[in-house]
């Protein structure tokens, strides 16, 4: 078959012939073709690799199973004194109609006996231990200091108010000083954090000097101390206070510690919570007479946990918060920290200066739906996986089938109430439900049992609800159309008073006599 090639046609038969040769003898030499041989199978191709599939998170129908009962303390809720009647500024569907929405009341920390109400419509005014008929001290609205509830009258205002500790003393630094937290225009000033989101409202603190402290109408000077930018208007600045435990030859003396929430809206949409580079969300702890004039507003404590993290701003003390409305210290230099949740749970936490909450991965000790991996919509809470973080959990808790926002609470150190001695006490305001817990070996992370005081409000066996409740305009609270908006504070001598918007009463908390 092959020959000389003398044309391209004779060159092309030439390599088919050759080709056709090859393919024979490498199949004769693997034993195929014409040898009686079988032709092997293809391998197997080698299994896929397996990858476990992810467990899909169960949203938790009911977090916590056992009901909170009502404990052995019975105790009488007795007028006291009534706040002004107040009125805001705007009228929507979402706001609601309280009486007066008083806050706190602010013992003067002098020998005087004066009582300061707090109304977060702007006013503050002054009473005492003898229940003398309120009379104005200053009025925010006619101040100018372009204060702002207008955005959200329900939650935005006047909301922290805290005298200094040398507020009576005279020739002290502190002589005179007081300090308010409230919502302000956004164009009002330049935001010292977040200015670009403050399209909505800011947080702001201003510092006051009385000239007289002992005056019961306020005349002195003010300036503007720290403003931080909002993007929504609820979760605003919160309670302002000076830990009452510090000597004043201690690092802590004069400490101001400022509670700011998440910046509002829900779920923590920036993820302020877990920004240490944020004071949203936050727990702050400043020197407010620590300032270089004309330089700085007020001075970082030296000691402050993130003084030296480039990664946070130096005012943070704790973070992972939500909307910390409340904080206060027992006599044994313990804080307690309450946190208002989201969907499902309110929280008693124990202050820790570093701290990391766990908001907005965690709610109580519970992981939400930014915690674990789920095509839920946000709102539920599911069982935490393993901590990656270090995360303080709380030391009690409960879920909405008990209320809703959890208040403001305190270590009972008076002596009205002898069983009531070293129990901490807090509200669920909306219905208006006073809870107690043993502070005895309390452990974040295994929240202890709450118990329920049980009232008798202005001797008439009635619920607080029904005495002195008013419209809730927040759906997420039906089938409850009425609420409390019930709060705690005490005096000087650590005895408590019970407040209530919706009437705008105040009211001892002492023993029910037989």
């Amino acid at each position: 078959m092959f020959k000389k090639p003398t044309s391209l046609p004779d060159l092309l038969t030439n390599i088919y012939f050759l080709t056709i040769v090859g393919l024979l003898s490498l199949l004769s030499a693997c034993g195929g073709g014409g040898g009686g041989g079988t032709t092997p199978p293809p391998p197997e191709p080698p299994p896929a690799p397996t990858t476990p599939t992810p467990t899909t998170p169960t949203a938790l129908s009911n977090p916590i199973e056992t009901a909170i009962e009502v404990g052995s303390i019975t105790l009488a809720a007795n007028q006291f004194v009534r706040a002004p009647e107040s009125s805001d500024t705007v009228s929507d569907p979402i706001t609601n109609d309280a009486y007066a929405r008083i806050q706190y009341i602010h013992p003067a920390p002098d020998d005087t006996g004066r009582l300061f109400i707090q109304d977060v419509r702007g006013i503050v005014y002054v009473t005492d231990l003898e229940a003398r008929a309120p009379t104005l001290y200053v009025d925010l609205r006619t101040e100018e200091v372009a204060f702002y509830p207008d955005r959200f009258p329900n939650e935005s205002g006047f909301l922290g108010f805290t005298f200094h500790p040398q507020f009576a003393e005279e020739d002290s630094p502190g002589y005179g000083k007081f300090y308010t937290g409230f919502s302000a225009r956004a164009d009002s000033g330049e935001a010292d954090f977040i200015e670009d989101g403050s399209s909505v409202q800011e947080s702001v603190i201003y510092e006051w000097t009385a000239t007289d402290s002992s005056a019961d109408v306020f005349e002195g000077s003010r300036r503007e101390m720290l403003r931080v930018g909002q993007f929504a208007s609820n979760h605003n600045i919160a309670t302002l206070a000076f830990n009452p435990n510090a000597e004043e030859d201690s690092p802590e003396f004069g400490m101001l510690y400022v509670a700011i929430g998440d910046g509002g809206s829900a779920h923590d949409p920036g993820n302020h919570g877990q920004n240490k580079q944020t004071p949203l969300g936050a727990l702050l702890r400043i020197d407010p007479l620590g300032g270089t004039e004309g330089e700085t507003k007020y001075g970082i404590p030296s000691d402050n946990p993130f003084v030296d993290d480039e990664e946070a701003i130096p005012e943070l003390w704790a973070y992972g918060l939500r909307h910390p409305q409340h904080f206060s210290w027992d006599s044994d230099g313990r804080m307690f920290l309450l946190d208002i949740g989201q969907d499902e749970i309110e929280e008693v936490n124990i202050g820790v200066a570093g701290g990391n909450f766990g908001w907005r991965i965690r709610e109580g000790t519970f992981a939400t739906g930014h915690g674990v991996t789920t095509s839920d919509a946000l709102g539920s809470v599911y069982e935490r996986p393993e901590d990656t973080i270090d995360v303080i959990y709380p030391v009690a808790q409960y879920d909405h089938d008990e209320g809703f926002a959890i208040g403001s609470g305190y270590v009972y150190r008076g002596s009205k109430i002898p069983e009531l001695v070293g129990k901490y006490v807090f509200t669920e305001m909306v219905r208006g439900r006073i809870f107690y817990i043993d502070t005895d070996n309390l452990i974040p992370g295994e929240p202890t049992t709450i118990y329920e005081i049980a009232l008798n409000v202005d001797g008439t066996g009635s619920s607080l609800v029904e005495v002195a409740g008013f419209s809730d305009t927040y759906l997420a609270h039906s089938p409850h159309l009425r609420r409390v908006d019930a709060r705690l504070s005490v005096d000087n001598a650590g005895e408590l008073y019970l407040l209530t918007k919706g009437d705008g009463w105040i009211r001892t908390l002492a023993p029910l006599t037989e």
